[in-house]
């Protein structure tokens, strides 16, 4: 099973990056750098999912797509939690979605 712990660390050495230098480059929300341990539980899944925010900063520094990202650790992306949306027009989404999902396994 593809995790979100998984996908960083898979990412991260691809790019030859190490934790160490990874987590230097995503700040929390005080502006400080999450810690090599952190990031390590994380790539491990001994953590829960990261923050919206950590996933979008990982996304950016790994070249991964952010909506993956938040796909797989079972988060709406910012952008679509933040809009005011009718119910319909959300079930009618959420269709489409498995449409596409499907379709691919189809191919």
């Amino acid at each position: 099973m593809t995790t979100v712990g998984k996908t960083i660390a898979r990412a991260r050495k691809d790019l030859g990056i190490s934790q160490k230098e990874l987590a230097s480059r995503i700040r929390k929300e005080n502006g400080s750098p999450i810690s090599p341990q952190y990031l390590n539980d994380i790539e491990r899944d001994r953590r829960n999912p990261p923050s919206p925010n950590l996933l979008d900063q990982f996304a950016r520094e790994l070249g991964l797509p952010y909506g993956y990202l938040h796909f797989l650790a079972r988060q709406l992306p910012g952008d679509i939690v933040s809009g005011d949306y009718e119910p319909e027009r959300v079930e009618s989404a959420l269709k489409a979605f498995r449409r596409a999902l499907r379709a691919g396994d189809e191919q």
